[in-house]
């Protein structure tokens, strides 16, 4: 017992390194960057607010797990913004392969029937394969949308973001998994993009 509570915690105590992540994408009053773990904690929120918006038969406790880990590979790889100069990175083979590299060391840390099972559902995750990953990609989407849209436009004016990219790089993950959600969501957007 005292080997497995040294394992768990030494990942909770890792896993608080993830508040010092910065992102790309501010708090929505604009007053300075999220943090990965913040947004974690949001997306987890959003879950539980936005339950019904998700496909018949998506698991919602499985979906707030999953935002709960998604984002801790970048306590290793930092946050690669998805409207970037090199908006490819954030899903390169580079970056993909980092993550996986830190997914290893960070999952490893628990004990192994913990950090298998949490692996596994960070790895559906990125897979976005299940309803469950599916619902659970749509909210890390449109979560930072909202901020941008609160914030007076954020990253969208840092990254000249167009209301293309938009759709193309956000807007097309968020209707997979959430189409009511996205309809309602792009319809806020388009006086920011039509200015």
């Amino acid at each position: 017992m005292t080997a497995r509570l040294e394992s768990q915690f030494a990942f909770l105590n890792e896993a608080d390194r993830l508040k010092s992540v910065l992102r790309a994408t501010t708090l929505v009053d604009g007053s300075r960057p999220e943090n990965s773990g913040e947004h974690s904690w949001h997306l987890a929120l959003y879950a539980l607010i936005l339950a019904d918006q998700a496909a018949p038969g998506v698991d919602i406790n499985r979906v707030i797990k999953m935002l709960l880990i998604h984002d801790l590979v970048e306590i290793d790889v930092g946050d690669v913004p998805i409207h970037s100069a090199n908006g490819q990175a954030h899903g390169s083979t580079d970056t993909q392969a980092a993550e996986s590299r830190a997914a290893d060391r960070i999952f490893g840390l628990l004990p192994k029937d913990l950090g298998d099972d949490l692996r596994a559902m960070w790895e559906e995750f990125e897979a976005t394969q299940t309803p469950d990953a599916i619902f659970a990609k749509s909210l890390d989407r449109v979560q930072p949308v909202m901020a941008n849209l609160m914030s007076g436009g954020g990253t969208w004016i840092t990254y000249n973001v167009s209301a293309e990219q938009l759709d193309s790089r956000v807007g097309v993950k968020v209707a997979r998994g959430a189409p009511r959600l996205w309809d309602w969501v792009r319809a806020k957007t388009l006086p920011f993009f039509a200015k």
